[in-house]
């Protein structure tokens, strides 16, 4: 089975090419099977958001080998990286990031319409279909501000498996919800994982939203921990 992510001795610095350099992930090795559903924890700037950034292509490493899909993304251009983050990741974040002059069925659209340039028919079924399985449907015409936090956080996860991702990234998904609407978005990401199984990296301050996923990744100072070991960061 080919990884969907797969990462050997990833560093990422910063303020390359100046004075000052900071390296702030140091030699990542992390791959993400299809089905995996793992937490990603681990203190503020530790390197978590700059990990996630680089698994969802959003930035690229300084070194490295990073595939996705089985693909080296080192030799694609910037269409390239585009086109395979847009159809082979889902993002997910804190703070929902809907278009408040957009309906929730819009906003659903949205990656479609982006992929194929124009809203067809099809596009629109499919995001009924997915507002639908977030329990959604009766509120497809509504917009963002008629809609509570958890709802509009039901409307992103929709938004993120408009295109039937392989990965889905979330970003402290449950982070500015109550108890219960994130206990609601944590098992609707469950649900997904394992009918569909796309695989879910999901990053938290949570310990318990950690334990009640099926892998935990730790990370510290830039680097990934194995399960009961101290970091041991080489330059």
């Amino acid at each position: 089975m080919t990884p969907i992510v797969d990462m050997h001795q990833i560093r990422k610095s910063y303020g390359v090419g100046t004075p000052v350099v900071t390296e702030v992930l140091h030699g990542i090795d992390l791959c993400i099977q299809e089905g995996d559903f793992a937490a990603l924890t681990g203190p503020s700037g530790s390197g978590k958001s700059t990990l996630l950034n680089l698994i969802g292509l959003l930035e690229p490493p300084t070194s490295g080998q990073l595939q996705v899909g089985g693909r080296d993304t080192a030799g694609l251009d910037d269409a390239a990286i585009t086109a395979l983050r847009g159809r082979s990741i889902g993002f997910i974040f804190q703070f929902h990031h809907l278009l408040p002059g957009f309906t929730a069925l819009e906003n659903v659209m949205m990656p479609a319409i982006i992929d194929s340039g124009w809203p067809t028919a099809k596009a629109q079924a499919a995001a009924l279909r997915l507002l639908d399985q977030v329990g959604l449907k009766d509120a497809a015409h509504k917009r963002p501000s008629q809609l509570s936090g958890g709802m509009q956080q039901r409307v992103a996860v929709a938004r993120a498996l408009a295109l039937s991702p392989r990965l889905i990234l979330a970003d402290e998904p449950t982070g500015n919800l109550d108890t219960r609407s994130a206990n609601d978005i944590f098992e609707l990401l469950q649900s997904v994982n394992q009918t569909q199984q796309s695989a879910c990296l999901i990053v938290t301050h949570d310990p318990a939203l950690a334990s009640r996923c099926a892998r935990q990744i730790q990370m510290v100072d830039g680097q990934l921990l194995a399960a009961g070991s101290a970091p041991a960061f080489k330059g």
